[in-house]
């Protein structure tokens, strides 16, 4: 089959995905796993090929990304059942004091999403929000657009959540670099679009806690845990992987020290290590029964099979793509473009995003596309780490009203579309850009 047939099958494989999801309505998972059978047929591949490409695309990614966002699920779970997340927020609030509150909620977000979901991490800090607002006089927005962005920051970039899991997965890119320029793209991130985009858009809209919302403290039925026992806890999973990552580079292959770090700092590993400790310290050690733990832990696994069942039809996607042809010739089609391969794999993701809304869907439909260039243009190692920034930069900007996001800030805040726009909108797409330049610049040195 000609290249130029099978370049249309895939921007007719996209379009179909679009218009799957977004006219539809069918769920994402279904979506991907129809287009990449089509995509298969269409190619000419044997139709027992394209079953086969299936399976191998589905158990290739499923084999790491479902055992480490299971076991990421039930160390969020843990730590949001104990009081953990209302521990952080308060202890900051605590220490940095009532001027620097803005700071302190940036912060409490940054650290409370890198083991809990989102919208889990704001349905519950978003309290602390209300009482600061009606305490104060100020808007809404002063301390809600820092949580927020704290929030959607570690969301996006930092690897144990699922978005930068599913990515790096796909593309092959080590987790220890993708925490660390995470890391990197995050904290700048967090400072533009949360303390200072928070405190100019406050004093534009003045929004006030909606009368329709309930904001009384939450009641835990035991004492909260310490602050540094649940950062300590949270650092726990990243410290080992980024550990990793460093023997890699200071000690030479088939020492016992690198056989070490590498197997405690595999993700795998390192997440079964920081699940167990929440299991003992914040659950049996607490009083909590092994029963109760084990319900605490099941129930995680919920909102967890959604994300992994998606990313698995990603890896389908990826697979047919590549097994069918289709991936070599937009590979040698992208790597001949004058975009470098980090602003192209941000556009890529950004396009899909404002497409249909859904992150998660843009992430992973971005890596599937992204995959043959890498292997063209022979990226690996660090460079691989900025690729994944930059799909999940693109995935972030120009929320809108099709995306789940929007409208959670837009009824806890109470706010009309437009100013949601204004304010959410505005926040996500600086948390993009800033992440954008951050690797652009990077890449400067490493690619």
């Amino acid at each position: 089959m000609s290249s130029t047939m099978l370049i249309l099958i895939a921007v007719a494989g996209i379009f179909g995905l679009l218009f799957l999801v977004i006219r539809t309505k069918l769920h994402a998972f279904v979506s991907l796993m129809i287009v990449s059978l089509l995509v298969g047929i269409a190619a000419g591949m044997p139709l027992g090929e394209v079953i086969t490409t299936v399976e191998e695309g589905m158990g290739g990614t499923l084999g790491f990304v479902a055992i480490v966002v299971g076991l990421g699920a039930m160390f969020g779970k843990m730590l949001e059942v104990s009081g953990g997340v209302e521990r952080l927020a308060q202890s900051l609030l605590g220490r940095f004091g009532e001027d620097k509150s803005q700071w302190a909620l940036g912060i409490a977000g940054f650290l409370v999403a890198i083991p809990v979901f989102f919208d889990v991490g704001f349905i519950i800090l978003v309290p602390i929000v209300y009482g600061l607002a009606k305490k104060s006089g100020k808007s809404l927005l002063y301390y809600g657009i820092p949580l927020l962005a704290g929030l959607a920051v570690t969301h996006s970039y930092i690897p144990p959540t699922p978005g930068p899991i599913a990515v790096a997965d796909l593309i092959g890119a080590d987790l220890g670099w993708v925490i660390f320029f995470g890391v990197l793209a995050g904290i700048p991130s967090m400072i533009i679009a949360g303390p200072l985009f928070g405190r100019y858009i406050a004093k534009r809209i003045d929004v006030a806690v909606p009368d329709y919302m309930d904001f009384e403290e939450k009641e835990y039925e035991k004492d909260l845990p310490s602050f540094w026992m649940i950062t300590s806890i949270i650092l726990v999973p990243l410290v080992l992987i980024l550990v990793n990552t460093a023997s890699t580079i200071i000690f030479p292959e088939g020492s016992t020290v690198r056989s070490i770090t590498t197997f405690v700092g595999n993700p795998i590993v390192a997440l079964t290590i920081a699940t167990l400790l929440t299991f003992r310290i914040l659950g049996t050690k607490r009083g909590y029964s092994r029963q109760e733990v084990q319900d605490i832990a099941t129930k995680a696994l919920e909102p967890a099979g959604i994300i992994i069942l998606v990313t698995g039809a990603g890896g389908v996607f990826k697979e047919m793509l590549i097994q069918s042809g289709v991936g070599d010739v937009l590979g040698e089609m992208m790597a001949g473009s004058p975009l470098p391969p980090i602003l192209l794999a941000f556009l890529i993701a950004a396009i899909v995003r404002v497409a249909q809304g859904s992150a998660t869907v843009s992430m992973v439909t971005a890596a599937g596309l992204i995959s043959p260039v890498i292997d063209v243009a022979g990226l690996e190692g660090a460079a691989l780490g900025l690729i994944v920034i930059s799909i999940a930069a693109g995935a972030t900007v120009l929320s809108h009203v099709n995306d789940s996001g929007f409208w959670l800030v837009n009824r806890f805040f109470g706010l009309d579309v437009k100013d949601t726009l204004k304010t959410w909108t505005v926040m996500e797409t600086l948390i993009g850009l800033v992440g954008l330049t951050v690797a652009l610049i990077l890449g400067l040195f490493i690619t």
